[in-house]
Protein backbone atom coordinates (compact mmCIF):
# COMPACT_ATOMS: atom_id res chain seq x y z
CA UNK A 1 0.00 0.00 0.00
CA UNK A 2 1.19 3.52 -0.80
CA UNK A 3 3.05 4.87 2.29
CA UNK A 4 1.16 8.19 2.26
CA UNK A 5 -2.18 6.35 2.07
CA UNK A 6 -1.11 3.99 4.84
CA UNK A 7 -0.26 6.94 7.08
CA UNK A 8 -3.55 8.61 6.17
CA UNK A 9 -5.50 5.49 7.16
CA UNK A 10 -3.66 5.25 10.48
CA UNK A 11 -4.66 8.83 11.28
CA UNK A 12 -8.19 8.24 10.02
CA UNK A 13 -8.59 5.23 12.32
CA UNK A 14 -7.68 7.44 15.28
CA UNK A 15 -9.86 10.38 14.20
CA UNK A 16 -12.92 8.20 13.62
CA UNK A 17 -12.54 6.70 17.11
CA UNK A 18 -13.26 10.08 18.70
CA UNK A 19 -16.94 10.90 19.22
CA UNK A 20 -17.41 14.33 17.63
CA UNK A 21 -21.09 14.04 16.73
CA UNK A 22 -22.85 17.35 16.28
CA UNK A 23 -25.33 17.42 17.90
CA UNK A 24 -24.71 17.03 20.78
CA UNK A 25 -21.26 18.55 20.07
CA UNK A 26 -19.89 17.45 23.42
CA UNK A 27 -16.40 18.38 22.27
CA UNK A 28 -13.62 19.83 24.41
CA UNK A 29 -10.12 21.18 23.81
CA UNK A 30 -8.81 17.72 24.79
CA UNK A 31 -9.76 14.44 23.14
CA UNK A 32 -9.41 14.67 19.38
CA UNK A 33 -7.50 17.94 19.72
CA UNK A 34 -4.91 16.32 21.97
CA UNK A 35 -4.40 13.78 19.21
CA UNK A 36 -4.12 16.40 16.44
CA UNK A 37 -1.71 18.48 18.51
CA UNK A 38 0.55 15.48 19.07
CA UNK A 39 0.75 14.83 15.30
CA UNK A 40 2.05 18.30 14.45
CA UNK A 41 5.57 18.67 15.86
CA UNK A 42 7.27 21.82 14.62
CA UNK A 43 3.99 23.71 14.20
CA UNK A 44 2.97 26.75 16.22
CA UNK A 45 -0.44 25.74 17.55
CA UNK A 46 -3.31 27.80 18.95
CA UNK A 47 -6.42 26.07 20.33
CA UNK A 48 -9.49 28.23 20.92
CA UNK A 49 -12.69 27.26 22.75
CA UNK A 50 -15.53 29.24 21.15
CA UNK A 51 -18.13 27.79 23.54
CA UNK A 52 -20.87 25.15 23.20
CA UNK A 53 -18.43 22.51 21.95
CA UNK A 54 -17.11 24.68 19.12
CA UNK A 55 -13.32 24.38 19.19
CA UNK A 56 -10.70 25.37 16.64
CA UNK A 57 -7.03 24.48 16.26
CA UNK A 58 -4.82 26.69 14.12
CA UNK A 59 -1.41 25.21 13.26
CA UNK A 60 1.30 27.04 11.33
CA UNK A 61 4.74 26.03 10.09
CA UNK A 62 6.84 28.60 8.26
CA UNK A 63 5.14 31.52 6.52
CA UNK A 64 2.46 30.03 4.27
CA UNK A 65 -0.03 32.16 2.33
CA UNK A 66 -2.40 29.23 1.75
CA UNK A 67 -4.62 27.88 4.56
CA UNK A 68 -6.23 24.43 4.62
CA UNK A 69 -9.48 24.27 6.60
CA UNK A 70 -11.27 21.06 7.63
CA UNK A 71 -14.00 20.33 10.18
CA UNK A 72 -13.77 17.44 12.63
CA UNK A 73 -17.40 17.29 13.76
CA UNK A 74 -19.76 14.75 12.22
CA UNK A 75 -23.49 14.24 12.00
CA UNK A 76 -25.04 11.76 14.47
CA UNK A 77 -25.02 8.10 13.47
CA UNK A 78 -28.23 6.17 12.78
CA UNK A 79 -29.44 2.70 13.85
CA UNK A 80 -28.89 1.57 10.25
CA UNK A 81 -25.11 1.27 10.74
CA UNK A 82 -24.02 -2.37 10.36
CA UNK A 83 -21.06 -2.01 12.75
CA UNK A 84 -19.69 0.49 15.24
CA UNK A 85 -19.50 3.90 13.52
CA UNK A 86 -16.39 4.76 15.56
CA UNK A 87 -14.32 1.78 14.39
CA UNK A 88 -12.72 2.29 10.98
CA UNK A 89 -13.18 -0.60 8.56
CA UNK A 90 -10.98 -0.79 5.47
CA UNK A 91 -12.02 -2.94 2.52
CA UNK A 92 -10.38 -3.41 -0.86
CA UNK A 93 -11.49 0.03 -2.02
CA UNK A 94 -13.17 1.85 0.87
CA UNK A 95 -12.56 3.29 4.32
CA UNK A 96 -15.80 3.06 6.31
CA UNK A 97 -16.52 5.03 9.48
CA UNK A 98 -18.47 7.98 10.84
CA UNK A 99 -16.95 11.09 9.29
CA UNK A 100 -14.64 9.15 6.95
CA UNK A 101 -16.19 10.91 3.97
CA UNK A 102 -17.36 14.12 5.68
CA UNK A 103 -14.60 14.95 6.25
CA UNK A 104 -12.15 13.24 8.60
CA UNK A 105 -10.56 11.54 5.61
CA UNK A 106 -9.19 14.87 4.44
CA UNK A 107 -8.12 15.75 8.00
CA UNK A 108 -6.19 12.48 8.22
CA UNK A 109 -4.51 13.14 4.88
CA UNK A 110 -3.48 16.64 5.99
CA UNK A 111 -1.87 15.17 9.12
CA UNK A 112 -0.08 12.57 7.01
CA UNK A 113 1.24 15.25 4.64
CA UNK A 114 2.33 17.47 7.53
CA UNK A 115 4.59 14.66 8.75
CA UNK A 116 5.78 13.57 5.31
CA UNK A 117 6.90 17.02 4.17
CA UNK A 118 8.74 19.97 5.65
CA UNK A 119 7.35 22.86 3.63
CA UNK A 120 5.41 25.86 4.88
CA UNK A 121 1.90 24.80 5.88
CA UNK A 122 -1.13 26.20 7.70
CA UNK A 123 -4.07 24.20 9.02
CA UNK A 124 -7.36 25.15 10.67
CA UNK A 125 -9.39 22.35 12.29
CA UNK A 126 -12.91 23.21 13.55
CA UNK A 127 -15.91 21.46 15.13
CA UNK A 128 -19.01 23.51 14.33
CA UNK A 129 -19.77 22.95 10.64
CA UNK A 130 -22.54 20.37 11.01
CA UNK A 131 -24.79 22.61 13.14
CA UNK A 132 -25.12 25.74 10.99
CA UNK A 133 -23.27 27.57 13.75
CA UNK A 134 -20.03 28.87 12.22
CA UNK A 135 -18.65 30.50 15.34
CA UNK A 136 -15.22 28.89 14.81
CA UNK A 137 -14.70 30.52 11.41
CA UNK A 138 -16.23 33.80 12.58
CA UNK A 139 -13.91 33.89 15.58
CA UNK A 140 -10.89 33.00 13.48
CA UNK A 141 -11.63 35.70 10.91
CA UNK A 142 -11.89 38.40 13.57
CA UNK A 143 -8.12 38.22 13.87
CA UNK A 144 -7.75 39.02 10.15
CA UNK A 145 -5.29 36.14 9.56
CA UNK A 146 -2.61 36.96 7.02
CA UNK A 147 -3.44 34.45 4.30
CA UNK A 148 -4.21 35.06 0.66
CA UNK A 149 -6.01 31.83 -0.16
CA UNK A 150 -8.06 29.16 1.60
CA UNK A 151 -8.91 25.62 0.53
CA UNK A 152 -11.83 24.17 2.47
CA UNK A 153 -12.09 20.39 2.63
CA UNK A 154 -15.47 18.86 1.81
CA UNK A 155 -16.36 15.81 -0.31
CA UNK A 156 -15.91 16.98 -3.92
CA UNK A 157 -14.43 13.84 -5.52
CA UNK A 158 -11.02 15.49 -5.70
CA UNK A 159 -12.24 18.39 -7.81
CA UNK A 160 -12.08 22.11 -7.04
CA UNK A 161 -15.57 23.49 -6.50
CA UNK A 162 -15.61 27.23 -7.20
CA UNK A 163 -19.32 27.93 -6.63
CA UNK A 164 -22.23 26.70 -4.53
CA UNK A 165 -25.58 27.82 -3.19
CA UNK A 166 -26.12 29.95 -0.14
CA UNK A 167 -28.27 28.75 2.73
CA UNK A 168 -30.95 30.43 4.87
CA UNK A 169 -33.08 29.10 7.72
CA UNK A 170 -36.23 30.85 8.96
CA UNK A 171 -38.59 30.57 11.95
CA UNK A 172 -42.15 31.87 11.52
CA UNK A 173 -45.04 32.06 13.97
CA UNK A 174 -48.67 32.62 13.05
CA UNK A 175 -51.23 33.96 15.54
CA UNK A 176 -54.94 33.10 15.48
CA UNK A 177 -57.90 33.17 17.85
CA UNK A 178 -58.84 30.09 19.85
CA UNK A 179 -62.46 29.01 19.54
CA UNK A 180 -64.90 26.27 18.68
CA UNK A 181 -64.43 24.87 15.19
CA UNK A 182 -68.15 24.49 14.48
CA UNK A 183 -68.64 28.07 13.31
CA UNK A 184 -67.63 29.90 10.14
CA UNK A 185 -64.01 31.01 10.19
CA UNK A 186 -62.35 34.12 8.83
CA UNK A 187 -58.94 33.71 7.10
CA UNK A 188 -57.03 34.92 10.13
CA UNK A 189 -58.86 32.93 12.81
CA UNK A 190 -56.84 29.73 12.64
CA UNK A 191 -53.07 29.99 12.90
CA UNK A 192 -52.73 26.57 11.31
CA UNK A 193 -54.89 27.57 8.35
CA UNK A 194 -52.64 30.59 7.87
CA UNK A 195 -49.58 28.34 7.93
CA UNK A 196 -51.10 25.95 5.37
CA UNK A 197 -52.07 28.82 3.05
CA UNK A 198 -48.56 30.22 3.37
CA UNK A 199 -47.06 26.82 2.57
CA UNK A 200 -49.18 26.50 -0.57
CA UNK A 201 -48.15 29.98 -1.74
CA UNK A 202 -44.50 29.28 -0.92
CA UNK A 203 -44.41 26.10 -2.99
CA UNK A 204 -45.98 27.95 -5.93
CA UNK A 205 -43.38 30.71 -5.65
CA UNK A 206 -40.53 28.21 -5.56
CA UNK A 207 -41.90 26.37 -8.60
CA UNK A 208 -41.88 29.68 -10.49
CA UNK A 209 -38.11 29.98 -9.92
CA UNK A 210 -37.32 26.75 -11.77
CA UNK A 211 -36.05 28.67 -14.82
CA UNK A 212 -33.31 30.45 -12.86
CA UNK A 213 -29.81 29.10 -13.56
CA UNK A 214 -26.22 29.54 -12.43
CA UNK A 215 -23.21 27.44 -13.43
CA UNK A 216 -25.21 24.27 -13.98
CA UNK A 217 -27.45 24.78 -10.92
CA UNK A 218 -31.16 25.41 -11.44
CA UNK A 219 -33.98 26.91 -9.40
CA UNK A 220 -34.36 27.61 -5.70
CA UNK A 221 -33.92 24.75 -3.25
CA UNK A 222 -36.64 24.98 -0.59
CA UNK A 223 -37.87 22.81 2.28
CA UNK A 224 -40.57 23.21 4.92
CA UNK A 225 -38.95 21.25 7.70
CA UNK A 226 -41.48 21.58 10.51
CA UNK A 227 -45.06 22.75 11.15
CA UNK A 228 -46.34 22.65 14.70
CA UNK A 229 -49.44 24.04 16.35
CA UNK A 230 -53.06 23.55 17.27
CA UNK A 231 -54.72 21.52 20.00
CA UNK A 232 -57.37 19.18 18.58
CA UNK A 233 -59.72 18.76 15.62
CA UNK A 234 -62.65 20.75 17.05
CA UNK A 235 -60.61 23.70 18.31
CA UNK A 236 -59.43 26.63 16.21
CA UNK A 237 -55.64 26.81 16.47
CA UNK A 238 -54.47 29.94 18.32
CA UNK A 239 -50.82 29.52 17.30
CA UNK A 240 -48.62 27.73 14.78
CA UNK A 241 -44.90 27.59 14.12
CA UNK A 242 -43.20 26.93 10.80
CA UNK A 243 -39.52 26.33 10.15
CA UNK A 244 -38.25 26.37 6.59
CA UNK A 245 -34.95 26.50 4.78
CA UNK A 246 -33.85 27.58 1.34
CA UNK A 247 -30.71 27.41 -0.74
CA UNK A 248 -30.55 30.28 -3.24
CA UNK A 249 -28.37 30.48 -6.31
CA UNK A 250 -25.41 32.89 -6.10
CA UNK A 251 -27.38 35.27 -8.37
CA UNK A 252 -30.39 35.39 -6.04
CA UNK A 253 -30.72 38.11 -3.41
CA UNK A 254 -31.16 36.73 0.14
CA UNK A 255 -32.88 39.82 1.59
CA UNK A 256 -35.30 40.03 -1.32
CA UNK A 257 -36.18 36.35 -0.91
CA UNK A 258 -36.85 36.83 2.79
CA UNK A 259 -39.20 39.74 2.14
CA UNK A 260 -41.01 37.78 -0.56
CA UNK A 261 -41.62 34.82 1.73
CA UNK A 262 -42.68 37.11 4.60
CA UNK A 263 -45.37 38.79 2.52
CA UNK A 264 -46.72 35.82 0.54
CA UNK A 265 -50.12 35.79 2.26
CA UNK A 266 -52.37 37.91 4.43
CA UNK A 267 -52.36 38.11 7.33
CA UNK A 268 -48.56 38.07 7.39
CA UNK A 269 -46.84 35.94 10.03
CA UNK A 270 -46.83 37.46 13.52
CA UNK A 271 -43.15 36.59 13.84
CA UNK A 272 -40.59 36.13 11.06
CA UNK A 273 -36.95 35.49 11.99
CA UNK A 274 -33.96 34.42 9.94
CA UNK A 275 -32.12 32.00 12.23
CA UNK A 276 -29.11 31.29 9.99
CA UNK A 277 -27.58 32.64 6.82
CA UNK A 278 -24.60 31.36 4.93
CA UNK A 279 -23.52 33.27 1.82
CA UNK A 280 -23.14 31.62 -1.54
CA UNK A 281 -19.73 30.89 -3.05
CA UNK A 282 -18.31 33.10 -4.38
CA UNK A 283 -19.65 35.79 -2.06
CA UNK A 284 -20.32 39.42 -2.87
CA UNK A 285 -22.20 41.43 -5.47
CA UNK A 286 -22.16 40.23 -9.05
CA UNK A 287 -18.91 41.93 -10.06
CA UNK A 288 -17.09 41.00 -6.85
CA UNK A 289 -18.29 37.41 -6.96
CA UNK A 290 -17.15 37.00 -10.57
CA UNK A 291 -13.73 38.43 -9.74
CA UNK A 292 -13.39 36.02 -6.81
CA UNK A 293 -14.52 33.08 -8.94
CA UNK A 294 -11.87 33.85 -11.56
CA UNK A 295 -9.20 34.16 -8.86
CA UNK A 296 -10.22 30.79 -7.41
CA UNK A 297 -10.08 29.22 -10.88
CA UNK A 298 -6.59 30.62 -11.42
CA UNK A 299 -5.49 29.20 -8.06
CA UNK A 300 -6.87 25.76 -8.89
CA UNK A 301 -5.08 25.84 -12.23
CA UNK A 302 -1.84 26.89 -10.56
CA UNK A 303 -2.12 24.01 -8.09
CA UNK A 304 -3.01 21.57 -10.90
CA UNK A 305 -6.38 20.69 -9.35
CA UNK A 306 -9.14 19.94 -11.88
CA UNK A 307 -12.17 22.23 -11.64
CA UNK A 308 -15.56 20.60 -11.10
CA UNK A 309 -19.13 21.81 -11.36
CA UNK A 310 -20.95 24.07 -8.94
CA UNK A 311 -22.74 22.14 -6.16
CA UNK A 312 -26.03 22.41 -4.30
CA UNK A 313 -24.63 21.93 -0.79
CA UNK A 314 -23.29 24.76 1.35
CA UNK A 315 -19.75 25.02 2.76
CA UNK A 316 -17.80 27.37 4.97
CA UNK A 317 -15.63 28.33 2.00
CA UNK A 318 -18.23 31.04 1.41
CA UNK A 319 -17.40 32.60 4.79
CA UNK A 320 -13.77 32.98 3.76
CA UNK A 321 -14.86 34.33 0.38
CA UNK A 322 -17.11 36.89 2.07
CA UNK A 323 -14.11 37.98 4.15
CA UNK A 324 -12.12 38.70 0.99
CA UNK A 325 -10.01 35.54 0.63
CA UNK A 326 -9.66 33.56 -2.56
CA UNK A 327 -11.41 30.32 -1.60
CA UNK A 328 -12.61 27.09 -3.11
CA UNK A 329 -13.74 23.65 -1.89
CA UNK A 330 -11.65 20.54 -2.47
CA UNK A 331 -11.57 17.13 -0.85
CA UNK A 332 -11.86 13.36 -1.25
CA UNK A 333 -15.19 11.55 -1.14
CA UNK A 334 -18.61 11.99 -2.70
CA UNK A 335 -21.39 13.99 -1.02
CA UNK A 336 -23.69 11.04 -1.80
CA UNK A 337 -21.84 9.01 0.86
CA UNK A 338 -21.89 11.79 3.47
CA UNK A 339 -24.48 11.61 6.28
CA UNK A 340 -25.35 8.00 5.39
CA UNK A 341 -25.20 4.75 7.33
CA UNK A 342 -21.84 3.00 6.78
CA UNK A 343 -20.40 6.25 5.42
CA UNK A 344 -17.31 5.64 3.31
CA UNK A 345 -14.60 7.28 1.27
CA UNK A 346 -12.84 5.68 -1.69
CA UNK A 347 -9.21 4.79 -1.00
CA UNK A 348 -8.04 5.97 -4.42
CA UNK A 349 -9.56 9.40 -3.77
CA UNK A 350 -7.93 9.57 -0.34
CA UNK A 351 -4.56 8.72 -1.85
CA UNK A 352 -4.94 11.20 -4.71
CA UNK A 353 -5.95 13.98 -2.30
CA UNK A 354 -2.98 13.27 -0.01
CA UNK A 355 -0.55 13.19 -2.94
CA UNK A 356 -1.93 16.45 -4.32
CA UNK A 357 -1.59 18.25 -0.98
CA UNK A 358 1.92 16.81 -0.57
CA UNK A 359 2.84 18.18 -4.00
CA UNK A 360 1.44 21.61 -3.09
CA UNK A 361 3.41 21.76 0.18
CA UNK A 362 6.62 20.53 -1.46
CA UNK A 363 6.33 23.26 -4.10
CA UNK A 364 5.99 25.90 -1.37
Amino acid sequence: MNPLLLSTLEHLKALVSFDTRNPPRAITTGGIFDYVRAQLPGFAITVTDHGAGAVSLHAVRGQPKLLFNVHLDTVPDSPAWTASPHELRVTAGRAIGLGACDIKGAAAALLAVANASGGDMALLFTTDEEANDPRCIAGFLKGKPAYDEVIVAEPTRDEAVLAHRGIQSVLMRFAGHAGHASGEQRPGDSALHQAVRWGDAALDFVAAQAHERFGGLTGLRFNIGRIEGGIKANMIAPSAEVRFGMRPLPTMHPDGLLERFRTLVEPAPAHFEETFRGPSLPAGDTATAESRRLAARDLADELEIPVGNAVDFWTEASLFSAAGYTAFVYGPGDIAQAHTADEWVALDQLQHYAETIHHIIDKS
